[in-house]
């Protein structure tokens, strides 16, 4: 009987490491992406690579949240199949737009970075919990420590800043994997966030190259800003997802919830806005505003 994984935006990047990683420790990976193109290719290269677990590819657009429903839909009634756990969930999908843009009338990076996974996750828990022992791992971003923290709506006022808004978008995802943890505590299912640190993706090459990324008072550091920004994505993918294959995978985290896995491997402290009870009950608010459960 095989252990299965999902990994959103599998199909490259960070998201197609982990997938490795993941086959390698003996999970039957799924990958979900948008391209079917890139999704034989991942699912051929993870195939190759670990052929007793053979990988597939779900085709969803996860900036879509009909399209995430209609993929939890068909997940659920696949892993209600007997011998087929579903063990593992993560979410991995992440944008960063440096125009403001929106999707169904909401921010588009709260909607990719926070709704997107929350609703998948939300809509997988029967499933992850008949699965139990299983794990929920949440990708995290440091840009969520520098965030304004501030959710009375899915979109705060002012001049549109993509790092500052990519960054309170996943600051909104780490309160929620943090209340989460504390919400499942006891029910078999485990809640991580794994911070990858950076790596040079799809995501981030070119669009950290715009100074319209960032507040005003930070274009004036350009320079030293834009140099930072290199560094930090320098890396390759296959070291940026190796949190989240710790995560998912070590023993040493059997029973354990409400972890942050850092970018070295090691169990860091949160930031301290993400574990404030009002910010929690605040996302979660705009979460079921916004994405609800049900639609009626």
């Amino acid at each position: 009987m095989h252990h299965h994984a999902i990994v959103t935006a599998g199909t490259g990047g960070i998201g197609l490491e982990t997938a490795l990683g993941l086959a390698a420790a003996g999970f039957a990976v799924t990958v979900v992406g948008r391209d079917a193109g890139r999704g034989a290719r991942a699912v051929e290269r993870i195939t190759a690579a670990a052929p007793a677990h053979p990988a597939r590819f779900l085709r969803a657009d996860l900036a879509s949240l009909d399209e995430v429903r209609a993929l939890a839909a068909r997940i659920t009634a696949e892993h209600a199949v007997p011998g087929r756990p579903l063990k593992l969930l993560v979410n991995n999908v992440g944008a960063m737009f440096a125009e403001r843009r929106d999707i169904g009338g909401v921010e588009a990076s709260f909607v990719v970075n926070h709704l997107s996974p929350y609703l998948l996750t939300e809509l997988l828990l029967p499933t992850l919990s008949r699965s139990a022992p299983s794990r929920i791992v949440n990708v995290t971003s440091g840009a969520a420590g520098v965030a304004k923290p501030v959710f009375d709506a899915a979109e705060p006022p002012g001049g549109y800043y993509g790092f500052h808004w990519y960054g309170r978008a996943k600051l909104a995802n780490l309160a929620y994997t943090l209340d989460l943890a504390a919400r499942l505590d006891g029910s078999g299912v485990s809640v991580f966030a794994a911070d990858p640190g950076g790596a040079a993706t799809g995501m981030t090459t070119g669009t950290l190259d715009d100074p319209r990324m960032v507040s005003p008072g930070l274009r004036l550091l350009w320079p030293l800003v834009r140099r930072r920004f290199a560094r930090s994505t320098a890396g390759p993918a296959s070291v940026a997802a190796r949190p989240s294959i710790l995560a998912g995978t070590a023993a040493a985290l059997d029973g354990r919830t409400g972890v942050v896995i850092g970018a070295d491997r090691l169990p860091v402290a949160p930031f301290p806005a993400s574990t404030q009870p009002h910010i929690a009950t605040a996302v979660r608010r705009l979460s079921e505003r916004h994405a609800p459960l049900t639609v009626f």
